[in-house]
């Protein structure tokens, strides 16, 4: 059983103003709530950290208490996102999210801790995964060497040659290409192709982003993320 859920995403090209004198174009509407709405870090990327946890954990949290920080002095939405987590389950978690981390590149990591072992990931080293049994001694898992189907269907490379983010988008497409001629065709979407995101979970980071913000804006007080009664398919 889950216990512990820990997620950060860590970067730094925003702990400077890299949107003023519109050099940036990305750093320019990234930053502009008009365009990117109420949510600057924590809509860009902390999205991206609750999606990775829910995803490989299976579960989503009823209630958070957050806080969004902006650092640099005339920004107009948030850098910086930090969130305590509940489960249904009892479980716990924390959430950290960071634009201005000073040295930081594209630092998403991801621990889960069980009741017999513990998962850890790190995004800047996509084809390792370590396993830790409790008691025992941390294995070091290799893309192209675990075996199972969901793990053959995302794999296109022999072990050791490096895979990872470029081939991500590439298995998001190859998905919905799956699915797309499959409705075409009038039969069922192909079993492995059902791990593809769907506008189920965009909502459900937007109802994440929602929580926090109100949670924030009250002084970091628990929220409880507000879900109508269906099931959140996050896997």
């Amino acid at each position: 059983e889950v216990r512990i859920v820990q997620v950060e995403y860590a970067q730094d090209w925003l702990a400077d103003p890299a949107e003023r004198g519109g050099a940036n174009r990305q750093a320019v509407w990234r930053t502009d709530p008009a365009l990117a709405g109420p949510a600057g870090c924590l809509g860009d990327i902390g999205t991206h950290a609750y999606q990775l946890a829910a995803f490989v954990s299976a579960l989503v949290p009823e209630a958070l208490a957050a806080e969004v920080h902006t650092f640099v002095p005339g920004r107009r939405v948030d850098d910086h996102v930090q969130a305590m987590l509940r489960y249904a389950n009892g479980a716990r978690g924390m959430l950290w999210a960071s634009q201005v981390a000073s040295g930081a590149e594209n630092a998403l990591r991801l621990r889960v801790y069980g009741t017999k072992a513990s998962l850890a990931f790190d995004q800047e080293e996509p084809n390792l995964l370590w396993f830790t049994p409790q008691g025992g001694e941390a294995q070091r898992l290799t893309r192209g060497r675990v075996t199972g189907a969901a793990a053959r269907h995302a794999t296109r490379v022999p072990p050791g040659h490096p895979e990872g983010y470029l081939e991500a988008f590439a298995q998001l497409y190859r998905d919905a290409a799956a699915q797309i001629m499959a409705r075409e065709a009038g039969e069922p979407a192909p079993s492995a192709s059902r791990l593809l995101t769907t506008v189920d979970d965009g909502v459900e980071g937007l109802r994440f982003i929602e929580a926090v913000l109100a949670s924030s804006a009250a002084g970091g007080a628990w929220r409880s993320i507000v879900r109508p009664r269906l099931a959140i398919r996050m896997n």
